[in-house]
């Protein structure tokens, strides 16, 4: 699929199997390394638009019900890749990328600041994909990561999707709902401006 058809919601979400389609967009960003590219918050945000106006015939219920579950089980999905191959990745003592003290690291952090690192993820690109495979890595102890990844997959979807739905009933919206589908993904890069510039900031401080 060409990159402007993935940032085109309507194309996204268009025909029958929009539910199906969002579920699977949730569930491999949420649980998949290749899928940090995929636009979850436009989808959701579309798809609350597309319901209020009638574009998508399935009900508000049934995505309330089912994008949540595709985001909690692809977290689940993403810890459990992290927790059985996180080990053998990190296990090279010469790599400046993965060593094996990254992984104590990974465990200490999560340890202190676990939970609510899985519930801000979810409301940040790129971040949301990679902190499952973390957690799994750090070996985060799964019952409290398996309850915020609940707490923030129902937050995150449903929230994104009934904003959609109660913003798709003014007038404006309905008419520029492709316009601000990139209005968005604006707002998502410039939110991941501050983590970027610490990210290189940080990196700066080591090799000085």
């Amino acid at each position: 699929m060409p990159l402007a058809d993935l940032l085109n919601t309507g194309s996204l979400l268009s025909g029958s199997g929009a539910l199906l389609v969002l579920a699977i967009i949730i569930f491999s960003e949420c649980g998949l390394l290749i899928g940090f590219f995929l636009p979850g918050d436009t989808v959701l945000f579309a798809a609350g638009v597309s319901i209020a106006t009638g574009t998508i015939t399935s009900s508000l219920t049934s995505f309330l019900i089912v994008i949540p579950l595709a985001a909690i089980i692809g977290n689940v999905v993403g810890y459990a890749i992290g927790y059985r191959v996180g080990p053998l990745v990190f296990d090279r003592p010469n790599s400046r990328m993965f060593r094996p003290e990254y992984v104590d690291r990974a465990h200490r952090f999560f340890v202190r600041f676990g939970s609510w690192t899985i519930l801000a993820a979810r409301f940040v690109p790129i971040v949301r994909t990679l902190v499952s495979a973390m957690a799994g890595v750090g070996r985060m102890k799964f019952p409290m990561y398996l309850l915020w990844s609940v707490v923030g997959g129902i937050i995150w979807t449903d929230g994104m999707i009934l904003l959609g739905h109660q913003l798709g009933k003014v007038k404006f919206v309905r008419e520029h709902k492709g316009d601000i589908d990139y209005l968005i993904i604006a707002v998502v890069v410039i939110g991941l401006i501050p983590a970027t510039v610490h990210y290189l900031q940080s990196r700066r401080r080591k090799t000085t």
